[in-house]
Formats: structure tokens, C-alpha cells, sequence
């Protein structure tokens, strides 16, 4: 079985994220850009699952601007087999990924597309809703357990009441949670031997798609600043100002 994973290049989650002095977006000039912490996930759970010999080959894939291509590296010192850019300085917005990710598919046939639940820059969580509906196939989300077996993928999710246990055919697109697994540390030699591995690039044109944007962003904003705690002498005090003032009661 061959599995695609799609990995996404973000603002590193440790980096405090600055908006644009003119509101139009978030400043990435000179902001270390590193995996997409879900997607490091799903290519660690592909590469276990090649481990076990389920999988027989692992492709990463991304979409954006050249430097995406660090990304791939980072997923293929993990442990993928290879990877394809999809070049583009378009804004790529959900669906646009989600029309280049139908595309690859068409074209390298997985038994599976394994990707993370969300990015952690839009928190969007629609990319790989989408791609199973352009794609017609099952698809489970917020996976925390995957078992493949033959043809059938068995595919553990959180839900608000506890665990549901779902079973799909593949091909399949499966989204990852936290709790899936814990992706691994990436050593020196492992990030040597990923600057060997094949990487293909293509442009998005090439694929027939459209990626113009659908959505407009009117204004980036940073949160307003919290304002200092308080004391209160007593419980009446306190449900008075949550009344009156903070107006959440």
C-alpha cells in the first residue's frame, strides 16, 4: 500500500506569532517556519505503519512557495520515501489544497492519505474533509488510534461522549489528532540521508488547477491585551462584578 501525507510549513509553535503594522496578514520575514506539529504526526504514524510492513511506500507531499521544500525534507528524515512540491506564491486556501491534494491522488493512486486534522496558522480543520468529498472517498477524523488490515482501515476518534471505533475501505483519508502518537526525534544522519531521497516539483498550473483565492482576509488583528486581576472581600462581591461588569451571568 503506498500512503501520501500532506505537510503544511508554519510558524514554528514556539515563535510569538506578529501581525502586519497594516492588518493584512501575520509577518513571516525572518520567523523561523518549521512543520505543521498535526502533520508531524500523520508522516510519523505512515512511517510506523511502514515499519510494520503494512505500508510499502510513504510520499510526502506540499504546497506553496520553494521553501516548502525544507518541510519535505523534515518529513522524509522522518522516515518518508519521497516527496512532490506542488510550487505556487499563490494564498492557498483550503479547498485550493485540497483540489491540488485530488489531483496527486488521481496520479499516484494511494491506499491511503493520512494528514493532520488542522494547521496550527488558519486552524481551518477542512482540508481533508474536503479532499474525501472531491475524492469520493471514506474518510475518518481526529484519529488517535489507526489499524490497517488488508483492505480495511479500523480507525479509533475522540468524540464528546468517549471513543468511537470507525471501519473504513480503502482508499481512505484518515485526519490526525494529538494523541495519535509521538513523533520522533530526527537525527544527523537521517536528515543527511533525506537530502538524497527524490523530490519532484511541480507547479500548480501543471495540475489543472485553480488556486486562486475564494476568501478575502479584511483585517488581522492581535488580541487585546488582558487587563490585571483583582481581589474581591466576598462570594456576593464577586457575582456582582460577573454581573454588572463582565456581564457573564
Amino acid at each position: 500500500m503506498k500512503v501520501l501525507v500532506p505537510v503544511k510549513r508554519v510558524v514554528d509553535y514556539n515563535v510569538k506569532v506578529r501581525v502586519k503594522s497594516d492588518g493584512s496578514g501575520v509577518d513571516i520575514a525572518n520567523v523561523k517556519m518549521s512543520m505543521n506539529p498535526f502533520d508531524e504526526i500523520a508522516v510519523e504514524e505512515a512511517v510506523r505503519l511502514k515499519e510494520k510492513g503494512v505500508v510499502t511506500e510513504v510520499i510526502a507531499v506540499s504546497c506553496g512557495v520553494a521553501q516548502c521544500q525544507e518541510t519535505l525534507r523534515t518529513a522524509m528524515a522522518i522516515g518518508a520515501d519521497r516527496g512532490i512540491l506542488v510550487e505556487t506564491t499563490e494564498e492557498l486556501q483550503p479547498l485550493a489544497v485540497a483540489k491540488l491534494l485530488k489531483a496527486l491522488v488521481d496520479k499516484e493512486q494511494p491506499g491511503l492519505i493520512i494528514l493532520g486534522k488542522q494547521a496550527i496558522d488558519d486552524d481551518a480543520n477542512q482540508t481533508g474533509q474536503m479532499l474525501a468529498a472531491l475524492a469520493d472517498l471514506p474518510q475518518a477524523t481526529f484519529a488517535s488510534k489507526l489499524e490497517v488490515a488488508g483492505d480495511k482501515v479500523s480507525v479509533t476518534r475522540e468524540v464528546d461522549g468517549g471513543l468511537e471505533t470507525l471501519q473504513l475501505t480503502t482508499p481512505a483519508v484518515v485526519t490526525t489528532d494529538l494523541r495519535l502518537n509521538e513523533p520522533r526525534y530526527v537525527t544527523l544522519p537521517n536528515i543527511m540521508k533525506a537530502k538524497k531521497k527524490p523530490l519532484d516539483t511541480v507547479k500548480a498550473e501543471d495540475l489543472g488547477v485553480d488556486v486562486a483565492p475564494r476568501l478575502k482576509t479584511l483585517k488581522v488583528t492581535e488580541p487585546p491585551k488582558r487587563g490585571a486581576g483583582i481581589k474581591v472581600p466576598d462570594v456576593a462581591t464577586l457575582v456582582d462584578k460577573l454581573k454588572n461588569e463582565a456581564k457573564v451571568i
